[in-house]
């Protein structure tokens, strides 16, 4: 039994006895709480909102200038999707698409012979060091001709 406030009267009590009998989910502890608390009002919705927005389109922007260099490229753009997910069903759609496409050719993959698996890598390889050529050619760097320095 609750105590009473002399300013309410029974209010309070009456108050717990409807919430002890109330049919409504109690409110989810942690992150996922403290952003229920946020989305409660219009403001702090519409705030959260712009918030995913903005950091998630950075992190998916971010990722995909990452994507040709040899590094987290891809993974920073899954990362991107599922904080865009939080708030926009569209990037949950992109992010279960994406999912999708990875494990098919992951499955497509596992399924090759070693002569194909080779050719993968081989490919790849030569495409990355490429892309990281290019890349510090346009920042004035020449590995050709630093190497033909010291040969």
């Amino acid at each position: 039994m609750a105590i009473k406030n002399s300013d309410t009267g029974d209010a309070d009590v009456m108050k717990g006895e409807a919430a002890d009998h109330s049919a409504m989910p109690e409110r989810r502890s942690g992150i996922h709480g403290w952003l229920d608390g946020i989305r409660s009002t219009r403001t702090g919705a519409l705030t959260l909102k712009i918030a995913i927005g903005v950091i998630g389109t950075i992190m998916v922007v971010g990722g995909l200038i990452m994507v040709p260099f040899p590094g987290p490229g891809w993974l920073v753009v899954f990362a991107g999707l599922a904080v865009l997910s939080t708030e926009f069903h569209w990037a949950h759609k992109v992010l279960e698409f994406g999912k999708r496409v990875l494990h098919a050719w992951t499955e497509w993959y596992k399924r090759q012979g070693w002569t194909v698996r080779i050719l993968v890598l081989v490919v790849t390889l030569i495409a990355a060091t490429v892309i990281v050529y290019v890349g510090l050619r346009t920042l004035g760097i020449d590995l050709i001709a630093i190497a033909q320095r010291y040969i």
